[in-house]
């Protein structure tokens, strides 16, 4: 039902009288205008009255709200709050009995495009008989993709002191509803309700104020409570939680050496992900801050350019707008504080402000924390390298000049302090410059490396050591911490274990050699020739003798490639044939799992330099690796082809795959895939695989992904002036 009143013009003088003139329809009497103007100065009367009465912001909105419906009879309306820029601060929403407030994002559109930003940009009220045929009115998209109906539709501005201090939009849902008497009314409770709008929002203001002030009081406790740096942070990432009500709290500080910034603590789902991650000056929102000290807030990162969207694709978190301030420690920028979503969908006017201030306590807390671990770091250091450790320590810097050493140190390489202090640690053993990098470039990440060689003493005697070495910080200056660990015994016990493995190995060579040639000669005995049933049995066994004695074989040039012996039968080889033989080893089980095996050589393929018998071991050993994880009815492939100065050869399966994660570590002795239903084994066959083509200076490696097949490649040199 739509209701209408008499109409009556409201115009404004000097903003702050409101002029009262009365409209007939049609022909009025002197005694029937007097009674509507007391009744229009009735009702203006209770709407001050109405609104006098409350401070509270939200309080204010909705008795406007409430009393502009009733009055003109729409069956919903806004109000949207600005602040001396014009900037939306506060609104509230009624449809039909429900009221909503903190809606100033949803409204932010209306404000940008719609009926209420050209109220506010003309100051001048409006009125939509249809607002489908109307421009000014934003037409919204339902999830469902209908549009909304034509409605009918008042808007007017909230004036004071010459300034818009906010806006009234009201809607009936039938159209031609309101008229120009119903513009005028609302324009005058506009006018009415606009210095109690003011009023309510400088308290509003002033309340946030004193929640700053409060939050920082608190933050003051929470933060100092501990000198302890993990203590400090807690304590910052809560406070700042608290006072701010966001689902992500994290903080980043500024590394001296490089300037980059580091992710220190963080909360929320992706807490571990972030932590750790560095950005560049400039980098990102958090780089843009601390590059430019100067706080932002960013209401929809989707349209900052500043946003670096690696850090989502990395942590799988959607940051929808984030508020970051610059940390300061006498003047300097340390770091940033960064908040992320608020929980109530919009950051509050405040939020800057007091992220800035916690930001700026935060500070003088965290620098207090890094001394006070900075002066454990050197007493825990000192007694670390001076107290009795079983294992020799050396401190360094980053060009490996030796800077401190403890008392196994001295005593395991027989020199004195002095002259130990006057060596580099190249001079004591051979790094590992592959594993550690150029420059030590590799222990920047603080990872712990370890490798294997031997220490030089004074007296000219080697030690086997296990080195152990990673960054240290001594008084804020990054150090490195060498551990050498006498692995003596253990490279004993290793020795003793391979030379029983070997001399076992040797023992299995002659009985197995006596096997075989009784069953070549039972083989050649004419009973059996004629009996199927005997001459299959034979053939089963000769495989399975032939088979440990290629694992025999395996083993012993395994030990003899880890001993670092060379490889000495090698000869021109036509690499199509070894091929073949190695098909034909393992046809039969091919065979019997109903799987299909095919060749894919060019038939000039080049010769290779190489030992033919562990060659031909190599590609018996990924075949039949391949048929093992190949499921029944599955197909296999062997192929080669040139490749520069090496050959190249692989076999391919259309098996389970293998995880990335695996690749390098399936190439280790006695190490098998953790799969569901893996087949047995001992995890050998890769081991000698690779050791044999590494042997032969060439190399070997694996293609797959999970679920789509592997792919073993290897390399072999081939033959000088080959074809």
């Amino acid at each position: 039902m739509c209701y209408t009143q008499r109409g009556m013009i409201v115009e404004p003088v000097g903003r702050g009288l409101l002029a009262i003139a009365m409209i007939g329809e049609g022909k009025q009497s002197h005694g029937e205008g007097d009674n509507t103007t007391r009744e229009s100065l009735e009702l203006l009367y209770d709407v001050s009255r109405e609104l006098s009465s409350a401070l509270d912001l939200n309080t204010v909105l909705r008795r406007v709200l409430l009393l502009s419906m009733q009055r003109v009879g729409a069956n919903s309306g806004s109000i949207i709050v600005l602040d001396d820029q014009g900037r939306p601060v506060e609104s509230a929403i009624i449809s039909g009995d429900h009221y909503q407030n903190n809606t100033t994002q949803r409204l932010r559109a209306t404000l940008d495009h719609g009926l209420a930003g050209w109220v506010v940009q003309n100051r001048q009220a409006a009125l939509l008989p249809n607002t489908y045929q109307d421009e000014r009115w934003l037409r919204r998209k339902y999830p469902d993709g209908s549009v909304q109906r034509p409605k009918s539709a008042v808007s007017a501005p909230l004036i004071t002191r010459d300034s818009v201090v906010g806006v009234i939009t009201l809607v009936h849902p039938q159209v031609n509803c309101f008229t120009d008497s119903h513009l005028a009314l609302v324009q005058a409770i506009a006018d009415q309700a606009s210095i109690a709008v003011l009023n309510a929002r400088l308290y509003a203001e002033s309340q946030r104020q004193a929640h700053v002030m409060t939050a920082l009081a608190n933050s003051v406790t929470g933060i100092s409570i501990s000198l302890s740096l993990e203590d400090v942070l807690d304590g910052i990432m809560g406070e700042t939680c608290e006072a701010l009500g966001v689902e992500v709290v994290s903080l980043a500080l500024i590394d001296p050496t490089d300037g980059t910034l580091v992710f220190q603590a963080a909360t929320g789902p992706v807490k571990y992900q972030v932590i750790g991650t560095r950005l560049q000056p400039g980098q990102g929102i958090a780089g843009w801050v601390a590059l430019h000290d100067e706080g932002i807030i960013i209401h929809d990162t989707s349209q900052d350019e500043r946003f670096d969207v690696q850090t989502d694709s990395r942590t799988g978190y959607a940051t929808k707008s984030i508020a970051c301030a610059p940390i300061h420690y006498r003047g300097e920028v340390i770091g940033v504080l960064e908040a992320l979503n608020p929980q109530h969908g919009f950051f509050e006017p405040d939020t800057l402000l007091m992220l800035t201030g916690i930001g700026s306590l935060a500070g003088t807390a965290i620098r207090h924390a890094q001394l006070f671990e900075q002066l454990q770091s050197a007493h825990q250091s000192y007694r670390e390298l001076f107290e009795d450790s079983i294992d020799p320590i050396l401190i360094t810097n980053w060009e490996g000049q030796i800077l401190e050493a403890n008392r196994k140190a001295i005593l395991a390489s027989d020199y004195d302090l002095s002259t130990l202090l006057g060596l580099k640690i190249d001079q004591l053993h051979s790094i590992a410059g592959e594993q550690l990098g150029e420059g030590f470039a590799n222990l920047l990440s603080g990872e712990t490396l370890s490798y294997q060689s031997r220490l030089l003493t004074r007296s000219g005697h080697e030690l086997p050591v296990e080195v152990y070495v990673r960054q240290v910080k001594t008084n804020n200056i990054a150090r490195l911490q060498w551990i050498l660990r006498d692995i003596s015994e253990r490279k004993n016990l290793d020795t003793m274990r391979n030379d029983l493995t070997s001399m076992i190995y040797h023992d299995l060579r002659s009985p197995l050699g006596n096997v075989i040639s009784s069953l070549d000669v039972l083989e050649t005995m004419q009973p059996v020739l004629e009996d199927p049933a005997m001459k299959s049995l034979v053939e089963i066994a000769m495989r399975s003798t032939l088979r440990i004695q290629r694992l025999t074989d395996s083993l012993l040039d395994m030990n003899r490639l880890e001993a670092g012996r060379p490889i000495g039968n090698r000869q021109r080889v036509e690499m199509t044939g070894l091929i073949r033989d190695a098909r034909d080893i393992v046809l039969p089980t091919i065979m019997s799992k109903g799987q299909t095996l095919t060749i894919d050589i060019p038939g000039n393929l080049p010769d290779v330099f190489a030992d033919p018998e562990m060659i031909r071991r190599v590609l018996i050993n990924l075949v039949e690796n391949a048929a093992k994880y190949t499921q029944l009815r599955g197909h296999i492939e062997i192929g080669a082809s040139p490749d520069g100065e090496m050959l190249q050869t692989w076999v391919r399966d259309d098996g389970p795959g293998i995880p990335a994660s695996e690749h390098e570590r399936i190439f280790d002795k006695f190490n098998r895939l953790d799969m569901h239903k893996s087949p047995k084994g001992l995890g050998l066959g890769l081991a000698y695989c690779r050791l044999a083509v590494q042997g032969h200076g060439g190399r070997i490696r694996v293609e797959s992904e999970p679920g789509k097949g592997a792919s073993f490649i290897f390399t072999l040199p081939v033959t000088e002036g080959a074809n």
